[in-house]
């Protein structure tokens, strides 16, 4: 376990890009105040799925029939009928848990990186945003950021509303910038979800975050369903389901966002064993929270995990790595003034015609 003042080894820590133009937000109190619509219902706070615990089962004996999977309680679903695979009510209890552990901000290094690389994306944009909105701005892991990057030196008024994202509690066409860093990953909605931040924007207003795909944490998936198999017969999940890259741009697309840009990037981890992931991804208020996770997992389990982690995945130097694949998006909502494709057919040359271009060349020389 953790001793002493451990933290993690950034094994491919980021590059800072360089700063250019920078946001303000005069008068930000008072037109959060007047953008809102609504009381606003509980705050969820999105984060990446992974983890252990839980109360509900999904377990499937090897060799045995398929398990029916475990059902949300009535009226969990969301309001346009999609599966609900997240138990939302048990997230925000694990992410109230964290926030009042001895040292909530110990755990908090992922963020705080990913923070400081969307706030990269914001300053790459030449131009300024009067008001801005933070979706599942946690701690603030972007405000710091942008408040310590901020040319003007001036406090940067903010509001906190208390909020869910797939039903924002704002008017149509009320900010310049959304971002979200680390906060949509248990969205039972994903697409609701965009389509609420595309509807917040104003004309000509973007769209910037990142969140947890792929194949995030994929070497403690892989120990704990080859231990469950050994030592029981059969594996459930414990890391909950991510999002693929090439679902991404087709969610934003459908929910109206042009002029898109999707890239991802890995950050890896060092730590001195499995317990210790599991122990700060539990700091980060990150358990599982899917229905159809397991209840428990046995002590010989956890044991046979961390032995299969080492010998798979282990470092020479007896650490082993954890990896954390992130999805940075951009979309723009559509105005007159935004450069536009032109219209099919209205081409006058042919792809076909670039092959004989070096022949008009060399014709033309002569």
């Amino acid at each position: 376990m953790r001793t002493g003042s451990w933290r993690p080894i950034w094994a491919a820590p980021g590059t800072q890009r360089p700063c250019m133009r920078r946001g303000r937000a005069p008068e930000a109190m008072a037109a959060a105040a007047r953008a809102l619509r609504g009381s606003g219902r509980p705050a969820l706070r999105a984060g990446c799925g992974w983890g252990w615990g839980g109360r509900r089962r999904l377990w499937a004996p090897s060799g045995g029939s398929a398990a029916a999977v475990a059902s949300p309680p009535a009226g969990s679903s969301s309001g346009s009928g999609a599966l609900s695979p997240f138990d939302r009510r048990l997230k925000r209890k694990q992410k109230n848990w964290a926030a009042v552990q001895a040292e909530p901000a110990k755990c908090d290094y992922l963020r705080e990186e990913v923070g400081g690389r969307i706030a990269d994306r914001v300053f790459d944009i030449t131009r300024t945003f009067p008001l801005a909105l933070d979706l599942g701005s946690g701690r603030g892991y972007i405000a710091r950021h942008l408040t310590k990057k901020n040319a003007v030196k001036s406090e940067i008024p903010m509001v906190s509303v208390v909020a869910d994202e797939e039903c924002l509690p704002f008017k149509e066409d009320t900010f310049d910038l959304v971002v979200s860093s680390l906060s949509l990953h248990w969205v039972n909605d994903l697409p609701r979800a965009f389509r609420e931040i595309h509807q917040a924007l104003k004309p000509d207003g973007v769209f910037i975050g990142a969140m947890f795909g792929g194949d995030t944490l994929y070497e403690l998936r892989c120990s704990l369903q080859l231990a469950e198999l050994e030592r029981e017969g059969g594996f459930s999940p414990h890391v909950s389901p991510f999002t693929a890259v090439s679902d991404l741009g087709h969610l934003l697309s459908r929910a109206g966002f042009n002029t898109l840009t999707v890239d991802t990037d890995e950050i890896q981890v060092n730590y001195p064993g499995l317990f210790e992931i599991m122990e700060d991804l539990q700091g980060m208020g990150e358990s599982n929270c899917s229905w159809n996770r397991k209840p428990l997992l046995h002590r010989e389990t956890m044991l046979a995990a961390a032995a299969i982690y080492q010998e798979m995945y282990g470092n020479s130097d007896g650490s082993v790595p954890a990896t954390f694949q992130i999805y940075y998006m951009i979309g723009w909502k559509f105005h007159e003034s935004q450069a536009r494709p032109a219209q099919r057919g209205s081409a006058t040359v042919s792809f076909g015609d670039l092959a004989k271009i070096d022949g008009l060349l060399s014709r033309g020389k002569k």
